[in-house]
């Protein structure tokens, strides 16, 4: 039986040197999770269009990843309380490996979107276990500056996605299966150089397993999100299907609730939410996922649709939002790495965030790139600022033990913001483009000239040029409402920051706190043993 002190021995103090070694490997992990999502983003109209599906599997493509994702995030994040985490995150990245040669090799939607799925499984434990091993390691006092290059790895990984996505798309001779073998070889490679660089210790107890927790909340996550990504267009909001998917989804969570109220190792320990600054986070963290995702995802068809630009010029115009986060992100970590002060950061992330959104919603086709870029880089600031640093707050306001479960858990409603906001704002986009659609088409006496029904997305190069300049009216319209709809969740965003208590920063890592932790227990129960 280990000592309660094991856990502090080695690794516990890693010094600068081997914490920026072991960043290497988690950032190079973590670039392949944000590839993996935005290298198609600018490939997708093509892939779409090319196997002849509909908007709605345009929506599928995106959203069975996040799904999966979010569905995973929680019990990924438990089981790096329980088991080692080097080895979790090693699993996760073979998982999006197999996912992505799936996704590469596909002939069909239904197969690319069961690879999808098999993506988002790995990229759930990336998202979760990539900041639980930098908060074991890292001080919270240090954090923000290598917050800051997780900000800026995300940047990076964000703008060279779409962008390196539309340069194998329009080089005919790889296409767009490349966009999923390119991850490849990053996965791999953070396989390896996790394998070299990592060294955490593992916390020896007996543990069990909470299944019955983890099959009811992954249920009922999975039926509320396919019900908001098939409402709309399978079926409609006000129906019998509408009904069944949430009055299940409904059930099963609350039977959820009642497992992990009793259980000894909860997937997601309910005692964490009576921590404000954990409750308030998590709240945050959904709707800067139902901003953020749900209004940018659709960015890439705006530009190849409404605009008429490549895939390769689509990436190009992203930059503006990516270096807005890249330059904010970064900054304010340094910042309250020197300072300590992280509230006001949240506060200015969330105003900014708000107004960048509200100035996309008032895009159409004709507007000016240098106007459209001011307001993406607004957005892209305003995110870069809050995003990481509500991390940071729970991270630093909850006992080490639940470092996990409380990270975890904050990615999981982000992740479930960004899957509800993609979803629903698609069936907004969609069906405001039939609309409009219907009601300009008749007048030019070609209602089926438009690429292939109002809810398929069109080849804008095979469009006459009548109804080409419809439909990139359409898609400009449609694409400004997103973002409207998409401003009131910011704004509720900074509304709950400014009730988040800032607390000072500590000083110990992750895993040097979890040795005191231990060995305060260990200390309280010493007297109660000679008693008998």
């Amino acid at each position: 039986m280990s000592s309660p002190e094991a856990p502090a021995s080695g690794p516990a103090a890693m010094n600068q040197r081997q914490i920026l070694q072991a960043m290497t490997g988690l950032m190079a992990g973590m670039f392949v999770a944000i590839l993996a999502g935005t290298v198609v983003a600018n490939a997708l109209p093509r892939i779409i269009a090319d196997l002849g599906a509909t908007q709605s599997s345009y929506t599928w493509v995106v959203t069975s990843e996040l799904l999966a994702m979010t569905a995973t995030v929680p019990l990924w994040g438990k089981l790096s309380d329980l088991y080692n985490k080097k080895l979790l995150l090693q699993l996760s990245l073979a998982m999006f490996v197999v996912g992505s040669l799936l996704a590469g090799f596909s002939q069909g939607v239904g197969l690319l979107i069961f690879s999808r799925v098999v993506q988002g499984i790995g990229a759930g434990g990336l998202t979760a276990l990539v900041q639980v091993v930098m908060a074991a390691i890292i001080p919270p006092r240090q954090l923000g500056k290598y917050a800051g290059i997780f900000g800026a790895v995300f940047a990076v990984g964000t703008v060279a996605g779409p962008l390196v996505g539309g340069v194998l798309v329009d080089t005919s001779w790889l296409g767009w299966r490349w966009c999923f073998f390119i991850g490849v070889p990053f996965a791999l490679a953070a396989i390896l150089i996790l394998q070299r660089t990592l060294s955490i210790p593992t916390s020896r107890r007996e543990i069990k397993i909470d299944y019955l927790g983890a099959f009811l909340i992954v249920s009922g996550v999975c039926s509320l999100l396919i019900w908001v990504t098939l409402a709309g267009n399978e079926f409609d909001w006000m129906s019998w299907q509408t009904g069944a998917f949430t009055v299940g989804g409904a059930v099963l969570l609350g039977a959820a609730v009642l497992v992990e109220s009793r259980v000894p190792e909860p997937v997601i320990p309910l005692g964490i939410f009576r921590n404000r600054t954990v409750t308030l986070t998590t709240i945050a963290s959904l709707l800067v996922g139902l901003a953020m995702f749900g209004g940018t995802v659709f960015l890439s068809q705006y530009f190849q649709i409404s605009l008429g630009n490549s895939p390769t010029v689509a990436g190009l115009m992203g930059l503006p939002m990516i270096m807005g986060l890249l330059v904010s992100s970064t900054v304010a970590g340094q910042i309250i790495t020197r300072t300590g002060v992280w509230k006001i950061h949240l506060v200015i992330g969330g105003a900014v965030m708000t107004v960048g959104l509200a100035l996309l919603a008032t895009i159409d086709r004709d507007t000016s790139f240098l106007l459209l870029s001011l307001y993406m880089a607004l957005l892209g600031v305003g995110v870069g600022m809050l995003m990481q640093n509500l991390v940071l707050a729970a991270q630093n306001d909850v006992p080490a033990r639940e470092l996990g479960a409380a990270t975890s858990v904050l990615s999981f409603f982000r992740s479930m913001g960004g899957t509800i906001g993609t979803s629903v704002l698609g069936a907004i986009l969609a069906n405001r483009v039939a609309d409009e659609l219907a009601s300009q088409l008749p007048a030019t006496g070609e209602e089926g000239a438009s690429g292939g029904g109002a809810h398929s997305v069109p080849d804008i190069s095979l469009l006459p040029d009548p109804i080409r300049e419809i439909v990139q009216d359409a898609y400009g319209v449609a694409t400004a409402e997103l973002f409207l709809v998409a401003t009131p969740f910011a704004a509720m965003a900074l509304l709950v920051v400014l009730f988040i208590k800032e607390k000072p920063l500590k000083t110990a890592s992750g895993n040097e706190r979890l040795a005191s932790e231990e060995g305060e227990a260990a200390g309280e129960q010493a007297p109660v043993t000679p008693v008998h």
